[in-house]
């Protein structure tokens, strides 16, 4: 009877509000890149993932580990996990869910072609996967290595039946889209919309919409009126321009949370001689990469003005930082402040590096990813030009965008890191250490920094078991980089959804948007 009611009087709610009790209309800030949970590491793909497939073990809206597809998990060597699986679960074309499906997934992720953020930095750590029986595996990761359970939070698993040789365009045209996840994907048309409807065999707490309309609305105007107007029933990336208005908004509900996500500007760290947007002031490229000295890096990281940043740009919807955590988080460092922005220190060290007349640089970066990105492109290049390096800004479409950077097209370009970890490990082996693809580190390392000293560090840091010693040295490791200026952190975002009062949603720190959040409001 308890059950009856409440659903009759969520049902009421959701009519009262004009609202399909069977539909739940969702309108995002950033585009899927690839239905193929594999092929690129970045927070929209992996959230729309996480609705459409499952992980062995998976991360709370506080960044917690909890169980999913594995139901438990224990070192029972110094360089073996033993996991034992969750029974009875099965994909969505009733393939049954076992264990050759997880050795299967660890054999695909390095065969994904042309990854642009690839899952290495995650399966790495594993040397092999031993099936037990059909419900049990053992992993060997050839010595100890405690974050493991972080990244097998990470790693969306396919079913070796079903993806067997499906390549990356297999899944964007829906036919093989198949997980063991809340919801299956009916239809997608890139750039525009994707449609799913629940899973009904679903193994886990069912979700409260029968079908859910995915849609991708990059413009910030757009998505903003889209919600006023009543075509979406929730919002992510709510634009700073329009938080105030619609938290006084009575027919609005608001969901935030601090978040995890760090940005940054990157710099082109791999070429020695011309880099491609750097040239003297009569337009005449340079003979040698000015990126390369480290006074000239430090000059534009102490150019630039990360209060003004935070309380212009993005109206006070961030926190300034210089590192990839925020205070109170494992790994965070204490003494690693921002520093003060001073232009008269960075004019002296473009002295000192040989560039007393400063030189011509173009800022690349997408206008339609992050939270007023391409204004944070724009302020950071006006900081720059004022200490002499005359800064052009360009902008693109993120999908454009990244495609250029991780091709290593650019000299310096805005982009960021999201952990969805709640520990800086996979950030700092993604985004800064040396890029290898055979170890999978530096996946997204998109300038080509390589700091052998902060590679060791971090490593020490990865084999550690002890927490409190593992942290010291992922703070060093973190120490050695941002006083290297490997990258220019700039502030931490907070993750800002709306949606009509007849919905309620939990926030995530990670910025996952996803529809098994979004209830029906109780009244």
């Amino acid at each position: 009877m308890k059950k009856i009611l409440a659903g009759t009087t969520a049902a009421l709610a959701l009519v009262a509000a004009g609202a399909s009790a069977q539909t739940l209309r969702m309108g995002v800030g950033a585009q899927i890149t690839s239905i193929d949970p594999h092929y690129h590491n970045i927070s929209p793909n992996n959230a729309f993932a996480s609705m459409v497939f499952d992980n062995l073990i998976e991360t709370d809206d506080k960044a917690r580990l909890v169980a999913r597809l594995a139901e438990s998990w224990r070192p029972v060597g110094e360089g073996v996990w033993e996991i034992k699986l969750r029974r009875g679960v099965t994909f969505h074309n009733g393939s049954p869910f076992t264990a050759d499906d997880v050795a299967f997934t660890f054999e695909r992720i390095p065969q994904v072609v042309n990854s642009p953020g690839s899952f290495r930095t995650y399966s790495q750590g594993v040397q092999s996967v031993e099936v037990v029986d059909p419900y049990i595996l053992r992993m060997n990761t050839g010595g100890p290595f405690p974050l493991l359970p972080v990244n097998l939070a990470q790693i969306p698993i396919l079913d070796r039946e079903t993806h067997q040789g499906a390549s990356t365009e297999d899944f964007n045209t829906g036919r093989v889209a198949i997980g063991t996840g809340p919801f299956r994907m009916v239809s997608h048309r890139p750039g525009d919309r994707i449609e799913l409807e629940r899973n009904n065999t679903f193994w886990g707490d069912m979700p409260a919409w029968q079908s859910v309309d995915y849609r991708m609305l990059t413009n910030n105007a757009a998505r903003t009126a889209a919600l006023l107007a009543g075509d979406v029933d929730i919002i992510d990336q709510v634009p700073t321009t329009d938080i105030e208005r619609l938290r006084h908004n009575a027919d609005i509900r608001m969901s935030e949370i601090d978040s995890l996500r760090f940005i940054y500007f990157a710099m082109d760290h791999m070429r020695d001689g011309p880099s491609p947007f750097i040239t003297d002031n009569d337009g005449r490229p340079l003979p040698r990469n000015p990126l390369k000295d480290i006074r000239v890096r430090r000059a534009l990281n102490v150019a630039i003005d990360r209060a003004a940043i935070v309380s212009r740009v993005m109206e006070g919807v961030a926190t300034p930082t210089t590192q990839l955590m925020p205070e109170g988080a494992y790994g965070y460092v204490p003494d690693l402040q921002p520093p003060r922005a001073d232009q008269e220190q960075a004019r002296r060290l473009l002295a000192e590096a040989g560039y007393p007349n400063g030189f011509r640089l173009t800022l690349h970066g997408p206008n339609d990813r992050y939270p007023n990105d391409g204004r944070i492109a724009q302020a950071v290049g006006q900081m720059w030009t004022r200490i002499g390096v005359r800064t052009q800004v360009e902008l693109a479409p993120f999908s454009s965008f990244v495609t250029r950077a991780s091709r290593q097209e650019f000299s310096a370009f805005l982009v960021s890191w999201g952990s969805s970890s709640g520990e800086p490990s996979s950030g700092l082996r993604s985004v800064i250490a040396t890029y290898d693809r055979q170890l999978g580190t530096g996946s997204v390392n998109r300038g080509r920094y390589s700091n052998p000293q902060f590679d060791e560090t971090l490593a020490r840091g990865m084999r550690t078991l002890d927490d409190g010693q593992r942290e010291a040295l992922l703070q060093e490791a973190t120490r050695i980089a941002i006083n290297d200026v490997a990258v220019m952190p700039t502030h931490l975002q907070r993750n800002v959804w709306a949606m009509r009062r007849a919905f309620q949603h939990t926030p995530r720190v990670d910025e996952r948007t996803r529809a098994q959040d979004v209830v029906p409001a109780t009244p």
